[in-house]
């Protein structure tokens, strides 16, 4: 947690984690499938065995990640992994929100405070959800492109722990909003720099959260 007083004319941003704090489950795994079938995701692994061999021996889950996404992306249209992702969205709103940590989004909200989705999910479906839940901004991991096709390397890295951070630091930097009170949101290691560095961190694995949180006082 930092221990500087926040000094931006009361100013107050919340960047939410997304899969397993934001949601009740892992959203990747279920957009690829409905991209490209459980046989699409064995051959993006399938393509590069050597690089998912060194990655698996590494445990580098940065590198397996650019392996699968890249290779389930990799030469389709934009445009119509855009429309995959938005029906995705859908579903993610309909079933697989958590109620506590949507009800004290809605505070944040209803308090006039900047709000962010800071995640390793996908662009794809993120944006559109962030969207229809009225969140500010969708910060989170992308895959290239060119000509309007997919290619099979992320964009600017994995959105992830130290990345997390880096990127949520880069926007309060481009927004003038660094020396706001930042609350943070998550529920695994690859939240914890982001955590780190918020005036109000917030673990929520294994716990239920309340609509209004407790040092407010309303």
């Amino acid at each position: 947690m930092r221990s500087d007083t926040p000094g931006l004319g009361g100013v107050v941003v919340a960047a939410f984690d997304v899969d397993g704090t934001l949601t009740t489950r892992d959203c990747v795994r279920p957009f690829l499938e409905r991209v490209a079938g459980r046989r699409g995701i064995v051959g993006a692994l399938a393509r590069k065995p050597a690089a998912t061999l060194r990655g698996g021996a590494r445990r580098d889950r940065d590198a397996i990640k650019e392996i699968v996404v890249g290779g389930v992306y990799r030469g389709r249209p934009v445009d119509e992994v855009d429309v995959l992702g938005h029906e995705f969205a859908g579903v993610v709103e309909r079933s697989m929100l958590r109620p506590d940590v949507v009800a004290r989004l809605r505070w944040h909200q209803s308090a006039g405070h900047r709000t962010l989705i800071v995640s390793a999910s996908l662009r794809s479906y993120l944006q559109p959800l962030a969207a229809s839940l009225g969140i500010d901004r969708a910060i989170c991991t992308d895959v290239m492109s060119a000509g309007g096709h997919y290619l099979d390397r992320l964009d600017g890295g994995n959105c992830r722990a130290g990345e997390k951070w880096a990127r949520l630091s880069a926007w309060l930097d481009s927004e003038g909003l660094h020396g706001a009170e930042l609350w943070a949101y998550g529920d695994s290691r690859g939240d914890r720099e982001m955590l780190a560095e918020a005036h109000h961190p917030v673990w929520v694995h294994g716990a239920t959260i309340t609509g209004v949180p407790a040092e407010t006082g309303s």
